[in-house]
């Protein structure tokens, strides 16, 4: 047989493949090698209409249509990939009374900085103000968590470099909506935990990623294949020449496996290059349109490409981090505060979730303000859906996806907006996390009634769902929230969920710690809100009381 034809393709690896002898019994078995599993989180604010957020079925299989009739529609396309846990809360929530309804709050400093702030790391803050309106400015806005954020505690343990890869989209962080900490080794138990100031434009993370880029000269074959072009579409010509030769029986057969082959795995690009940046559309054009700040300008919408606008290309900052494994721990932060004059906005998302046009909790409804909001949920929903649907492009050595491969998670800080809630909260995940995770399924954990196919979709429309300038709206009263005593399961049990998939381990004691054996079973100050109530050491009895992640989440349950 002809030699040159075995030495063009990618190196003459390709077309020599059907005579490897292990061909067909590597076909059979898969493949060996198994992608390392990550976490990708996007975070946004200021909650959701809950009412159209969720799809009606809370328990059970999911179907595109369940998705199709909310404000998650744009996540249709990927619903054998979505898990969506619902009647988790999250802990340290603000009320107008430091009890809150149902004893739920525990309001002393800001709306938004304290819930932010023990957000990811479960920690209460210090200082600790006891007056939920005042204006403080040594209490309100400078309260700090009292522990380190789950990024990095996963980082810590998981990373080369022990910190995580965090992408602020368009935006520096204030006080009010900061959600990464660190605490310093050997610093006292009460001591505030410093901001992580993480990366402030995707021209700034990709300077960072391209060290991590391979070198090295390719040949022209294999610049096709990374561009895109189909492997078998490449080599076409050698295999008809090697179809068209005298060769056994058994040689054909290892010809047509390998064909098949080819074809299954025909668009595997390397994953860590310039060539798979550009592919994501990491140009040095849509970088610099990311990353300008023009004053009156919407950065999030503007477009850069058809395909991709500023918001899209700190997503492909997110994707091309999880190529090149440059944490497993990627998060991508959106704005607190935001006017969306891209999609006919001209109030910034506070005073849209307020319902009154500005960050004060009572006042006259804005006109159409309920359909304003869904908007943003559905731009928000279309985000999520490009970055999930970008690393599902991607295959994995094994023929599943990036996606496949890790949790990628959509958390909102509130559930809704105006009433400043945390239970019922939205959280949306793609991915099962290297088979960790059911997917395709919503999975009500609520502990009150688990299991339940019809948990509250929330109250958002309880205000303002005229349409006109008629109504009122009341945010101290929090009835556009949900009653307190469902869809309370704490959101301490997901982070175990999460740790334990990425393969984080805890010390006996169930928290994580480096160099411990055990699965993560406790993480943070407690799993009861109430315990929050005070801040540290106000409660006597704050604990972790309900030890162990939701193994309702895990596939195979």
């Amino acid at each position: 047989m002809n030699r040159r034809i075995f030495l063009r393709g990618l190196g003459g690896a390709v077309v020599a493949a059907p005579f490897l002898g292990s061909i067909v019994e590597r076909a059979s078995r898969g493949a060996a090698t198994t992608r390392p599993r990550q976490l990708i989180v996007m975070f946004t604010h200021n909650g959701c209409v809950t009412s159209k957020f969720f799809p009606e079925k809370s328990h059970g299989k999911l179907e595109a249509g369940d998705l199709l009739a909310t404000n998650l529609a744009p996540l249709a396309p990927f619903v054998g990939k979505v898990l969506i846990p619902r009647g988790m809360r999250a802990m340290n929530e603000w009320t107008s009374s430091n009890n809150g309804i149902g004893g739920r709050g525990q309001g002393t400093n800001d709306p938004y900085t304290q819930t932010a702030a023990s957000y990811f790391t479960l920690q209460p803050v210090t200082p600790n103000g006891n007056d939920p309106f005042s204006f403080d400015s040594n209490v309100r806005f400078p309260a700090r968590p009292i522990g380190t954020s789950l990024d990095h505690v996963i980082a810590q343990q998981l990373s080369p470099s022990g910190v995580p890869f965090f992408l602020r989209v368009a935006t520096t962080d204030t006080a009010q909506s900061t959600v990464s900490f660190l605490k310093g080794d050997g610093a006292e138990r009460t001591a505030a935990a410093s901001v992580f100031p993480g990366l402030s434009s995707p021209a700034q993370a990709f300077n960072g990623l391209t060290g991590l880029f391979g070198t090295g000269a390719i040949n022209a074959d294999t610049a096709e294949i990374l561009r895109g072009k189909k492997m078998c579409d490449v080599v076409k010509s050698d295999l008809e020449a090697l179809e068209r030769q005298d060769m056994s029986a058994e040689d054909r057969n290892k010809l047509a496996v390998w064909k098949e082959m080819c074809n299954d795995a025909g668009t595997i690009v390397s994953q860590c290059s310039m060539d798979m940046a550009t592919r994501l559309g990491a140009t040095t054009e849509n970088l610099s349109a990311a990353t300008k700040r023009v004053t009156g300008t919407d950065l999030l919408t503007n477009k850069v490409t058809a395909d991709l606008d500023c918001a899209d290309v700190h997503s492909v900052m997110a994707v091309l981090a999880a190529c090149c494994n440059a944490s497993p721990v990627i998060f991508l932060k959106y704005p607190l505060s935001f006017t969306f004059t891209g999609l006919g906005m001209t109030v910034d998302t506070v005073g849209l979730s307020h319902r009154i046009g500005n960050a004060g909790y009572t006042g006259t409804c804005l006109p159409d303000v309920l359909t304003m909001l869904q908007t943003i949920d559905r731009y928000y929903a279309a985000k999520f859906a490009k970055l999930v649907g970008m690393l599902d492009g991607i295959k994995n050595a094994d023929g599943s996806t990036l996606l496949d491969s890790t949790a990628t998670v959509w958390f909102n800080h509130f559930s809704d907006g105006l009433a400043g809630n945390l239970n019922n909260l939205p959280v949306i995940q793609a991915g099962g996390c290297g088979g960790y995770f059911k997917t395709g399924w919503a999975v009500n954990v609520d502990p009150a009634n688990p299991g339940s196919p019809a948990l509250s979709r929330g109250n958002s429309e309880a205000q303002c769902a005229d349409g006109t300038a008629n109504g009122q709206a009341n945010g101290i009263t929090q009835v556009t929230g949900t009653d307190p005593n469902v869809a309370s399961g704490p959101i301490n049990k997901y982070f175990y969920n999460l740790m334990n998939a990425l393969g984080v381990k805890a010390d006996a004691s169930g928290y994580p710690t480096k160099g411990g054996s055990a699965e993560v079973s406790k993480f943070g100050y407690s799993d009861l809100t109430t315990d929050f109530n005070g801040g540290y050491g106000a409660v006597a009895t704050a604990a972790i009381h309900s030890p162990g992640e939701y193994t309702a989440l895990k596939a195979g349950s």
